[in-house]
């Protein structure tokens, strides 16, 4: 790209727009929290054997689309532009492509979506039928995430997967057909039991697909899961966080080798590939959520919606708002959670950036907060362009400790 905001190239935002026009812009986040059955790592939320609520939650969604537009326009005077769309869950491809489709077209009709915004949909193997994907895409879907996990058979079983590593390559060919051409697989690595060997076989099985996109996640064992009662009991032993390491290392050098880049520290794209809703969310732009326990960040505040769909049903029968929850950000909250952000990126800070948005140089806000991790060598300088900072291949494995740094001291 050669766009520039003031002197610093935007290859950071990976946008071809200045950063004060993608701050006036909005992404959306549709909740579908419906899956057959329910994984024994998720802690999302989701729920299995709520079928029969598809289509009243699909009406709630319309409704609150509508009133999130309202909300939108009352703080710009203006129909909101929208970037992207992301179908998230729980399993989206559940909905029909109908579904889909009036959703979408919710959308247009009182947001102003831009006519080539990435429009994505999470969807799992075994619930893809090439006539389905083919109805979605003419439905205006353009990103396909699978959720893949493994190709390993033993390891999918003992996630509570019901797809098999075929189901994976055929939904592949499917959406191939039906016209994708921006799909993502998500891979899990450190799981219990598994051992180099095997995910280097699930790496070397989702590079023989050619995706455009891998997202690559530690599993983190997350209390209220089967998962943690069995670690609890000691039915599970938790995988050693150095294989952990050796295996995140091992999949970057091999993902790189094949022509991927490591964009932001678990997802890596083919050039032109990147994840632009997600982008939305390590750029700290305004987003949307929309749905049963969808979160929002919009105004100066996040805020989260009721997490039960059926009282999220009842409420947006009424024409209520579902917001459960919400919480004013202070400017230095604002200010560490873009810095922590942009960290997770490969091109990492941009200090330029920093400094026009928020009125302030970085130097002033860190402070000597981050003087511990800059020793420790978890940190790298650009002078280039005005100034970037970036996490170090070290710093990569131990982001945590830097990003504690930034948080204000009263949080």
């Amino acid at each position: 790209m050669t766009t520039t905001l003031g002197n610093a190239p935007l290859t950071a935002f990976f946008f071809e727009e200045p950063l004060s026009s993608l701050l006036e812009s909005l992404s959306l986040y549709l909740h579908v929290p419906f899956c057959h059955t329910r994984c024994y790592y998720c802690d999302f939320n989701t729920y299995a054997g709520l079928l029969s609520l598809r289509e009243p939650y699909v009406r709630a969604l319309l409704t609150e689309i509508e009133l999130a537009a309202e909300m939108a326009q009352t703080a710009t005077g203006g129909p909101r532009r929208v970037r992207t769309v992301y179908f998230g869950g729980g399993t989206p491809s559940l909905l029909s492509a109908d579904q889909i489709q009036r959703l979408l077209a919710a959308c247009r009709r009182v947001f102003v979506l831009d006519s080539e915004a990435e429009i994505s949909l999470e969807a799992n193997p075994g619930t893809l039928s090439s006539p389905h994907l083919q109805a979605l895409r003419a439905a205006g879907v353009n990103r396909l995430s699978l959720g893949a996990q493994s190709f390993d058979p033993h390891l999918l079983k003992l996630l509570g997967r019901t797809h098999s590593p075929e189901d994976v390559a055929q939904a592949v060919r499917a959406a191939r057909t039906a016209g994708f051409t921006s799909l993502n697989l998500d891979l899990m690595f450190g799981l219990p039991e598994q051992t180099m060997a095997q995910w280097r076989e699930t790496l070397l099985g989702a590079l023989e697909l050619a995706p455009d996109h891998l997202s690559l996640y530690s599993l983190i064992v997350e209390e209220g899961t089967p998962f943690f009662h069995w670690v609890q009991e000691g039915r599970l032993v938790p995988a050693d966080e150095d294989l952990c390491a050796e295996m995140y290392e091992y999949a970057d050098a091999l993902l790189q080798e094949a022509g991927y880049v490591n964009y932001e520290i678990s997802n890596w794209a083919r050039p032109g590939h990147e994840c632009r809703h997600n982008l939305t969310y390590w750029l700290n732009l305004p987003y949307l959520g929309l749905g049963a326990g969808a979160h929002s960040c919009f105004g100066g505040r996040r805020f989260s919606n009721v997490r039960e769909p059926r009282q999220y049903i009842r409420l947006l029968a009424s024409r209520q708002r579902p917001e459960a929850e919400s919480e004013l950000l202070s400017r230095e909250m604002q200010m560490a959670e873009t810095a922590i952000l942009a960290l997770r990126t490969a091109r990492g800070l941009s200090l330029l950036a920093f400094r026009e948005r928020f009125g302030l140089d970085f130097w002033q806000f860190a402070g000597k907060r981050l003087q511990h991790v800059w020793e420790a060598g978890l940190l790298e300088y650009e002078r280039e362009n005005g100034g970037w900072l970036r996490l170090s291949k070290r710093g990569r494995l131990l982001g945590n400790e830097v990003f504690l740094c930034l948080l204000p001291d009263e949080n």
